[in-house]
């Protein structure tokens, strides 16, 4: 909008520029911009919790998930086939992933909350700023003039954001009926949109969407549960009922993962209710039948929203966000939670529709969630705090690339320490685990061209090829150990290294070397690294 004094001075000499303006108007020299192109845009970020891209059809063409309404932002939008959560120094992926989303910055550059030392990092306030409440999602969208609200689950966030929201309403909502479940949420969000439109509010809004689900305990409304042959199964001595109806098991199921992972004995994998620490057929075709019910639960609830939206006719004015704060594992590779690095957990979705965003595109991107505080500052014509670290993907989103980064790396450690780390560059992927507590020391090399599950020698095996119906190939495997790759991954050793360095991980692997001294830090015992 013009300055008040611009319109004072334009006002000065409206006798003397009358004339030159209608003459560059008749020639067609002048372009005139209408009302709707001044109006600064809107946007509705949708969030859930605990999703593997895999669910999606337009993702896994072999999912029976029946999603219209994310399949249109889609088709209306920008799909990401590579965009990632960075990783985690708790059990509760949530926590780094949300606070990365309103922060902007790295994993190892965000708060603990409390006096948790998950991340050893959170009190040097040179890699923490303690004035970060204040540069945050809602925070810059507040200044900026942006009407600001918010619904979601309760906890595992960062908490000063969140309060930061001129209008907040979380709870969390994960029952099987319209009041304890999404469509709580939905509500917030529908409720908010009617007080606007009754008090005629024309101010921009920036509205976080965000749902419980599909987080366990995964207990959808009976007549989704129907659709996909799953029951809201409670009996810890009991398997649940078979059904043909129910989603097959991941192409990368396994019974048991093949090795200790550093954390095999978080809440996750031993004690989500229908599936405890079972790896069995029924139990996970059962919890994704549970899952797509949620989902799908959740689909019905966006499209009541976008609906709203298009009959005030602020839809085409908006950018909508979809994604998910991490995916899950439910089966794949053995595994059920979120406390791991293979793509079906490392990865989630991402769709973005809105003006100027190119329709029916799919793009690699290689973006993080992180990036999100500086894209939505990006599109809102906002100039993104200082302490934001995440890259604008504005520019893929119009089709002027194809990609932010090169080179993505990944951390878990809410484990025995240091935990896991990967490195991803083109096709080639590098997982890494070690703890010294459990003596468990392994390497993992994908091409994920050529193996993009993430098939291991286990999943060659005739009881699960009965199961999944496939037979990897000889080369998809772990290629680690391979002599014929022995250059390719010391080359992805060494990009590991490089970004664990760039990005101050407080830790180094079992075949790194040991820097502690380099950067001034006492050397971390065993004992105060658990």
């Amino acid at each position: 909008m013009p300055r008040r004094d611009d319109l004072q001075c334009f006002g000065c000499q409206t006798m003397n520029v009358v004339p030159v303006l209608l003459g560059l108007m008749i020639f067609g020299l002048l372009a005139v911009p209408s009302p709707a192109a001044e109006r600064r845009p809107n946007f509705l970020f949708i969030i859930v919790d605990d999703q593997s891209p895999y669910d999606l059809k337009i993702y896994n063409p072999r999912s029976i998930l029946n999603t219209p309404n994310i399949d249109r932002l889609a088709a209306e939008g920008v799909v990401f086939d590579g965009a990632y959560h960075m990783g985690s120094w708790s059990g509760a992926v949530c926590l780094p992933s949300r606070t990365m989303i309103m922060t902007g910055r790295t994993v190892w550059h965000i708060p603990c909350p409390g006096k948790s030392a998950a991340n050893p990092n959170a009190t040097n306030p040179k890699l923490v700023p303690p004035d970060l409440p204040q540069h945050t999602l809602p925070a810059v969208f507040n200044r900026a003039g942006y009407d600001t609200m918010r619904t979601c689950k309760v906890g595992n966030s960062y908490e000063p954001a969140n309060v930061q929201f001129a209008v907040r309403h979380d709870a969390t909502k994960r029952g099987p009926t319209d009041e304890t479940g999404s469509a709580w949420h939905a509500e917030q969000v529908l409720a908010y949109l009617a007080d606007r439109e009754a008090r005629a509010d024309k101010d921009p809004f920036l509205i976080y969407f965000g749902f419980s689900h599909p987080h366990d305990t995964r207990d959808g409304k009976p007549e989704l549960l129907a659709r996909y042959g799953a029951v809201n199964h409670t009996d810890r001595n009991s398997l649940p009922p078979a059904n043909p109806r129910q989603p097959l098991l991941p192409l990368n199921y396994l019974p048991a993962h093949p090795f200790d992972n550093t954390h095999m004995n978080v809440r996750d994998e031993v004690a989500v209710s229908g599936v405890w620490d079972r790896r069995d057929e029924r139990t996970i075709r059962n919890e994704l039948g549970r899952e797509f019910a949620c989902v799908e639960n959740i689909d019905i609830q966006i499209g009541r929203v976008l609906r709203r939206l298009e009959e005030m006719g602020e839809l085409e004015n908006t950018y909508i966000f979809y994604t998910a704060d991490h995916g899950i594992a439910i089966g794949a590779h053995g595994l059920q939670g979120k406390q791991n690095l293979y793509q079906h957990t490392w990865r989630v979705p991402f769709i973005v529709k809105g003006p100027g965003v190119l329709a029916g595109k799919r793009v690699e991107g290689n973006i993080y969630l992180l990036d999100v505080l500086a894209t939505l500052c990006d599109l809102a014509g906002i100039e993104a705090p200082p302490t934001n670290e995440g890259i604008s993907f504005r520019p893929v989103l119009e089709g002027k690339t194809d990609r932010v980064r090169d080179v993505l790396y990944g951390a878990y450690g809410g484990g025995s320490k240091p935990g896991m780390r990967c490195v991803k560059k083109g096709d080639w992927k590098l997982i890494k685990y070690d703890s010294p507590e459990l003596g468990v020391h392994v390497t993992q090399l994908f091409n994920l061209a050529e193996n993009p599950y993430e098939f291991l020698p286990e999943h060659r095996a005739a009881e699960v090829t009965s199961l999944t119906g496939v037979v990897p190939e000889s080369h998809q495997t772990n290629l680690a150990n391979d002599p014929r790759y022995a250059e390719k991954r010391a080359e992805m050793e060494a990009l590991l290294l490089a970004e664990m360095r760039r990005l101050d991980d407080p830790y180094r692997l079992w075949d790194q070397p040991d820097e502690a001294s380099l950067r001034g830090e006492p050397k971390r015992s065993l004992e105060e690294n658990k």
